[in-house]
């Protein structure tokens, strides 16, 4: 049976229809979100939203204004859901102090690091948490974003890439088991980036829920691919991008094709069933394909009648921007 949301508060105007309960979430998921709605006044930030997230990277997709941030805040308890519920590792955060021990928060703000040096900020963030020898672990966690402990320097004239690794060490110096990162890459280099990446992998790979909000595409494939998107406040999809690129079976998928006889093989193509478009460019075929595991098994034979050698074969949309794309636009 549909439940009705409760009203927003007065003045406001939320639509909001509840789907059929949501699936269990699996025994080891260490949070589960189940049927939020987050407004402030008649903005609906975060609408009727349900998953959960178990041990590994998930990366939180989704364009800047989607809801992200808006959830980040209530995953760790600074913000308290309109509606439904938020439990990490079984708990209400908002409820639950003792949840804050197993929580780490890196915000996009930096307004808490005023004349603080990193070392001063990540060992009052150990101390905060009750971490013993709070000093040593600050220096042991800024180690390992490869910042000196030593450095002296305050922390506003510390780079943006700088700051964004400072706001990392003091989310996991005191070890939580659910590491919550809003945009942590941005203002890195190249370096940093692949460092920072490999860094959340190994926290994951030690039964950590490592959840990475962003909106470029490129980034997110870097953490795996598990992907929860956010899509105008609503859930649009959860899982792995591959996966859920091949249940959109209601548009073609693109593969673009190269050989030395581009022409025979374009026309051979066109005379298939489940090729939906062609479109020929100097050596190189792009396909529009209604079931590409037939065009896979297909092509080989395909080539060898018409005299072609292959030189490439490439799927063009089987990337998170291809499903974001989509996905946003439903």
């Amino acid at each position: 049976m549909t439940a009705p949301v409760p009203p927003p508060p007065a003045g406001g105007r939320l639509e909001v229809e509840l789907s059929a309960p949501a699936s269990p979430p699996p025994p080891d998921a260490l949070v589960v979100v189940d049927r939020v709605s987050k407004w402030f006044g008649d903005l609906v930030a975060v609408s009727d939203v349900s998953f959960s997230v178990q041990p590994g990277v998930t990366a939180l997709l989704g364009p800047n204004g989607a809801g992200k941030s808006t959830m980040l805040r209530m995953l760790c308890g600074l913000a308290r859901p309109s509606s439904g519920t938020v439990r990490v590792l079984g708990v209400d955060p908002r409820t639950e102090p003792s949840a804050a021990a197993d929580i780490g928060l890196a915000p996009q703000q930096e307004a808490v690091f005023n004349h603080l040096t990193a070392l001063e900020f990540v060992r009052a963030s150990a101390e905060l948490q009750g971490v013993e020898q709070a000093e040593t672990e600050a220096r042991r966690v800024l180690g390992l974003v490869e910042l000196d402990p030593d450095d002296q320097r305050r922390l506003p004239t510390y780079s943006k890439g700088m700051r964004q690794r400072v706001k990392l060490a003091q989310a996991i110096v005191h070890e939580p088991r659910v590491i919550l990162l809003d945009e942590p890459l941005s203002g890195l280099d190249p370096r940093q980036r692949v460092h920072m990446v490999s860094l959340f992998h190994d926290l994951a790979a030690e039964g950590r829920a490592v959840i990475v909000s962003s909106h470029v595409l490129e980034e997110v494939e870097r953490f795996g691919s598990n992907v929860v998107v956010i899509a105008k406040g609503r859930l649009a999809a959860q899982g792995d991008f591959r996966e859920i690129r091949a249940l959109m079976d209601d548009r073609p998928q693109r593969v673009r094709i190269r050989c030395d006889r581009p022409r025979s093989l374009a026309s051979a193509l066109v005379r298939r069933s489940e090729i939906a478009g062609v479109t020929l460019d100097g050596d190189t075929i792009e396909v529009d394909t209604n079931d590409a595991p037939e065009l896979a098994r297909a092509l080989a034979p395909l080539c060898v009648e018409v005299g072609t050698r292959l030189h490439e074969v490439r799927p063009l949309d089987d990337d998170l921007e291809s499903v974001f794309r989509y996905l946003v636009s439903r």
